[in-house]
């Protein structure tokens, strides 16, 4: 087939894939004199109107992409020979070599250039999650990751190709399921035929274990579907940990997006799955108040309103008099006058105000601890008002949270402290004026410590 040229445009170099109904070739483009890659589609014996969506697909989604990391749509075709029918997708041409080729020839890779590859994988999946609506690739493997120019410490730069399993999130709704990509660097939810941005993550974090221990991970033992590969791979535990978090087989525990995994490897995190001494996970406790809201992005508790304090009963009882507009600083043969009339007036109007906005402030005030893969911060929350209660925490500083069961007291009555947040410049206690039970702190520490991925009173 050398020579031959299609389209009276591209002609073959040479063959470099092959598959049921489909080819890939190298070719001259005889416009430009510029090597492409061109993907045919045949339409024969084994034509799937399936395939064609996909490869329209793909044409399309590159058409839209511009990323020097990621190959260029260059021209789209008809093949309408006697003997040949079908389409002709036309790509920039990469030269350089496989993720796959580099470990056949006997290439290993040291942990800097596993994590050098990760991160630059990452900031392409970045852009194309960041498009609208995202885009996945689904099929993330060593054949589909090129490496090119090596040079000292550098391992090359990296292409990501072969958009051909390709998905966009506005595309998922209804219709058949088409289970595309590779066993073995497939999430679990993928063979369902479900999609997110943390499917590619999966693959990748497949694809680095690859690198790592040189065994493909269907070679790997697994235990309740996670890859067992800590024993087998010469790797720090900090990058351990986070290969383990991207190849989470539960979805909610997997890292949600590239930007969260590039966070995590440049600031990382022990990895804890027993937080407490007990292996037993506490439930929220029957008739708490507490309101929890948990997704991949944001864990969010907020506690009810902390009620009347002693101190606010006492200034409630001040301000009554003052509110029902009884004037106790008079006696009762004083004749009143026009400016002590106006001056009973304001005071009875600035007591009403200011009594009305002590009675919300018991009733609906409200605390919330919210965590998101940067930081974690207290609130305060008043009729759709909020205002931080303390700074924020960088989660990358937090290394340890713990309980704290001593109650502390002051003018206005005992103040609950919840728990410390022990961070690399120091320990903070969140305390709360209302009343929780023992077993309502307990279960909301474990949330906490438990998001966050950290030990509960340990180091």
């Amino acid at each position: 087939m050398s020579n031959l040229i299609l389209n009276q445009r591209y002609q073959i170099q040479k063959q470099l894939g092959k598959q049921i109904g489909r080819r890939t070739f190298l070719a001259l483009d005889l416009h430009t004199q510029q090597q492409v890659v061109v993907k045919i589609l045949y339409l024969g014996v084994n034509f799937d109107w399936q395939d064609l969506k996909l490869f329209e697909r793909e044409a399309e989604t590159l058409k839209k992409l511009n990323h020097p990391a990621i190959p260029r749509y260059l021209d789209y075709f008809e093949l309408d020979g006697d003997e040949d029918k079908g389409f002709g997708l036309v790509q920039t041409y990469v030269e350089g070599k496989s993720l796959e080729e580099h470990l056949q020839n006997g290439r290993s890779f040291s942990e800097a250039e596993v994590k050098e590859l990760g991160k630059s994988l990452l900031n392409i999946l970045a852009y194309l999650h960041a498009q609208n609506p995202p885009v996945i690739h689904r099929d993330i493997k060593p054949s589909n990751i090129i490496l090119t120019n090596r040079s000292g410490n550098s391992s090359g730069e990296v292409y990501l190709v072969d958009f051909g399993s390709v998905q966009n999130l506005a595309s998922q709704g209804g219709g058949t399921i088409t289970v595309v990509g590779t066993y073995g660097y497939m999430p679990p939810e993928q063979f369902g035929g479900r999609t997110t941005p943390a499917a590619d993550l999966y693959s990748l974090g497949a694809t680095l274990i690859f690198l790592a221990t040189g065994l493909h991970p269907t070679e790997l033992p697994q235990k309740d579907l996670t890859i067992q590969f800590r024993e087998l791979a010469n790797l720090s535990t900090e990058f351990t940990d986070w290969l383990e978090w991207m190849t989470e087989p539960s979805l909610s525990k997997r890292y949600a997006n590239a930007q969260e995994a590039i966070q995590a490897l440049e600031h990382p995190h022990p990895r804890t799955k027993q937080i407490q001494s007990s292996s037993i996970s506490i439930k929220q406790p029957l008739g708490s108040q507490i309101r929890l809201r948990k997704t991949r992005e944001m864990l969010e508790i907020i506690l009810p309103s902390t009620g009347f304090s002693i101190g606010l009963i006492a200034f409630i009882s001040l301000l009554v008099p003052f509110a029902l507009g009884l004037n106790i600083f008079t006696f009762p043969y004083d004749q009143p006058t026009d400016s002590s009339n106006l001056l009973a007036s304001s005071v009875q109007i600035a007591a009403i105000a200011c009594l009305t906005g002590t009675v919300l402030w018991g009733l609906y005030k409200r605390i919330s601890i919210r965590i998101n893969s940067q930081k974690l911060v207290v609130k305060h929350e008043l009729l759709g008002i909020e205002w931080l209660a303390t700074q924020p925490y960088l989660r990358e500083d937090i290394t340890r949270i713990k309980l704290k069961s001593t109650n502390i007291y002051d003018t206005g009555g005992i103040i609950q402290p919840l728990f410390l947040v022990i961070t690399k410049k120091g320990s903070y206690c969140f305390n709360y004026s209302g009343h929780l039970t023992d077993a309502e702190i307990k279960w909301l520490v474990q949330e906490v410590s438990t998001y966050l991925g950290l030990p509960l009173g340990e180091k």
